[in-house]
């Protein structure tokens, strides 16, 4: 018998996101707070402060001039970009070291960097204001695979080989022999961690886009990054790849598959960098 979803989320209660990013969010949840509270707890942890600096100058923001401390780096993001980056930051930190006989970390976190970063794109393609939130969208979309990877490795890597050969979505053959797939996992874990509803919808239903509730632009980029990731993963051509999105992520967004090989060039090229900003060597290294 498979792992129960029930087992899944016991073991998802024993996962936890760093302090950090738990005293931002207290933070960020009273309506009072001020950037000086802000600025003050990144500002405490070295690590973050770098990150935060490192990624600000970088050319994913494009910013014209160097910007020197953690306060101006707030005010020029945002909070949500900030809270988005601490996130992210914190989610990598929170798998760091685990390792699973199915998959490749390293290979597992390029693959949702590229994602992530496919998904910026296709929101700015079809003038997302705050394209930045889907980056964090796109890369945590998949994490329920870590889960379903350490705890049921063997049916796990079933459902991949009978995926590929049967040229079946992964999500449906998941759901067949778990009973469960893996964006219910990742949506779960959210829940747990009480992220955004905006997050958790995009990961929940993203592999089925018209189960959407409130967020359907965000679950129709993401299903349409996905498509660029398995292209990308195959390396197959990105418009024969995109005709298996669900046809309501391109009404949903009002993209069209046309668009999508000059967003793959262009998540191609920016991938060294943002694998960098993201995982910085020494992370790398133990992924």
């Amino acid at each position: 018998m498979p792992i129960s979803m029930e087992e899944i989320s016991r073991k998802a209660r024993l996962m936890s996101l760093p302090d950090l990013y738990v005293r931002l969010r207290t933070i960020l949840s009273d309506p009072d707070y001020s950037m000086v509270q802000i600025a003050e707890l990144i500002g405490n942890d070295p690590g973050m402060s770098a990150r935060i600096l490192k990624i600000v100058n970088s050319a994913f923001f494009g910013f014209p001039a160097r910007i020197e401390t953690v306060s101006r780096a707030i005010n020029m993001l945002g909070t949500q970009q900030i809270h988005d980056l601490v996130l992210a930051t914190s989610v990598t930190k929170t798998f760091e070291g685990i390792s699973t006989e199915v998959m490749d970390m390293h290979t597992f976190w390029y693959n949702s960097v590229y994602c992530a970063v496919s998904a910026r794109l296709l929101a700015s393609a079809c003038n997302v204001l705050d394209s930045e939130r889907l980056f964090v969208a796109g890369l945590l979309r998949d994490i329920g695979h870590l889960l379903m990877y350490q705890h049921e490795p063997g049916l796990s890597e079933q459902c991949m080989q009978l995926a590929e050969e049967s040229g079946r979505p992964l999500f449906r053959v998941e759901r067949e022999l778990f009973g469960y797939d893996y964006a219910q996992v990742g949506a779960h874990l959210m829940r747990q961690w009480q992220l955004p509803r905006s997050l958790v919808e995009a990961t929940e239903f993203h592999v089925e886009p018209d189960r959407a509730q409130e967020h359907g632009l965000e679950c129709g980029i993401i299903h349409i990054a996905c498509q660029l990731t398995q292209a990308m993963t195959k390396v197959v051509d990105v418009e024969q790849q995109v005709l298996h999105a669900d046809p309501l992520s391109w009404s949903l967004t009002g993209l069209s598959p046309n668009q999508c090989p000059s967003i793959h060039l262009d998540a191609e090229s920016q991938m060294g960098e943002v694998m960098a900003l993201i995982f910085p060597p020494q992370q790398r290294r133990s992924a």
